[in-house]
Formats: C-alpha cells, sequence, structure tokens
C-alpha cells in the first residue's frame, strides 16, 4: 500500500489546532541518529521553523502540493543536526532542504538552504536562520 504524505497545509492545521499526535511527528522524520526518545521535541523544534517559513512564503512553495519529511544527521566531522526538506507532493521530488544549523565543523553552525532552483549544486543560501527566513519572504 503507498504511503499518502501529508500537505504542508494540513500538517500545519492539525499544529495548529492541537490535533498533531506524537505519532504524527515521530512519522515525519526519515532517518536519524539521535536517540528514538528526542525525535518528540526535536520533531517540535523542527515543526516551528516550518511554520516560520511556511508563513514567510512568498510563492517559492505550494504548502497544498508539498509535505515535509525531517532528518537527524551525523557528520564525520561534526556534531548531530537536524535538517527538514520539502517535497512536492505528486512526484515526491525534494524542491528545499534547509538545515537551520548545520553541525558540520566547516559551516560553523551557519543555517543553509539547499533547493531545487540551483539543482542543488551548491547552496542556495548561507547564513542565519533569519536569512533564510528572508529569502522565503523575497
Amino acid at each position: 500500500m503507498e504511503r499518502k504524505e501529508t500537505s504542508i497545509k494540513e500538517l500545519l492545521e492539525k499544529r495548529a489546532n492541537k490535533t498533531l499526535t506524537n505519532d504524527d511527528i515521530k512519522d515525519l522524520w526519515y532517518d536519524w541518529f539521535c536517540l528514538d526518545r528526542a525525535l518528540i521535541n526535536k520533531g517540535k523544534a523542527l515543526l516551528s521553523r516550518l511554520s516560520s517559513i511556511n508563513k514567510a512564503n512568498n510563492g517559492k512553495f505550494d504548502p497544498e502540493k508539498t509535505y515535509a519529511f525531517f532528518k537527524n544527521n551525523c557528520p564525520v566531522r561534526g556534531r548531530l543536526y537536524d535538517d527538514f526538506r520539502i517535497c512536492d507532493i505528486e512526484t515526491g521530488d525534494v524542491i528545499w532542504t534547509i538545515i537551520p544549523k548545520s553541525g558540520h565543523y566547516v559551516d560553523e553552525g551557519r543555517a543553509i538552504l539547499w533547493g531545487k532552483v540551483n539543482a542543488f549544486k551548491e547552496p542556495v543560501l548561507e547564513g542565519t536562520w533569519k536569512d533564510i527566513v528572508n529569502y522565503f519572504k523575497s
């Protein structure tokens, strides 16, 4: 049976209406290296970031036609860090990869945005979380 992804719009409505369960939050994780019990709090933090991006969104993605998933990353040189991906519901293609705070030592904790707009060849933006939110506003 094929899994039906919940749109970003529906997901954030469930969050706003306080009907989003801990199991719903756990289901958003694709991969992780942290303890399972950390997924709920980490997920809530990423949902807050996703909500900020959605509120700022000025046509960079359609919240009714996209879904999000979360990933916890373990770099060889660095600390665990989280990111989230915004994907097209129809194709499953990743449109945006958003890293609120990179754990790679060379990135020095910067926020990084990758996107389909440049075929993920290089970061679209590196800076602060506020820089990423402002990018979605423009």
